[in-house]
């Protein structure tokens, strides 16, 4: 997973940066009609940041674990993140993507075949959780920055 930290690393750094460069008023308008905004797509990586913490950490407990489905839409519209500063949200994001870097850093190779169900889904392992952590936070990081 050597990799996937540095990986992460770099993305948290690099899109910090440009993060800081959108407005606030650019930041809060629906990148397309019925579409959330930077705002409201920066709150449910937020969001990610916080399920995967727990699965993260607790995967490590146990071979095997089950986690409730995460319900997107709710998470967004019930956290108003479209009313909370732009500058906020991209901090909480980059701090808590840096925690999850320490995290995913500190796993040890004995825990990352655990298995992991989200909802319904099929069984992953934590390893492969945390690959596509990642990859989902590049694409709504894509879509932030488009």
């Amino acid at each position: 997973m050597h990799n996937t930290i540095i990986a992460l690393s770099h993305l948290i750094t690099e899109t910090y940066l440009k993060l800081l460069k959108i407005h606030e008023a650019d930041s809060s308008k629906p990148l397309a009609t019925g579409k959330w905004s930077r705002k409201q797509l920066l709150g449910h990586l937020i969001d990610s940041a916080a399920n995967n913490h727990q699965r993260f950490v607790r995967a490590q407990l146990v071979e095997e674990l089950t986690f409730p489905p995460y319900q997107q839409e709710q998470w967004v519209q019930m956290q108003h993140y479209q009313g909370e500063p732009w500058l906020e949200l991209i901090a909480l994001w980059r701090s808590y993507n840096l925690h999850l870097a320490h995290i995913i850093a500190n796993i040890p190779e004995e825990k990352v075949d655990n298995r992991v169900t989200i909802g319904n889904g099929e069984p992953v392992t934590l390893k492969f959780l945390v690959e596509d952590y990642v990859r989902h936070l590049k694409h709504h990081l894509d879509q932030i920055l488009s």
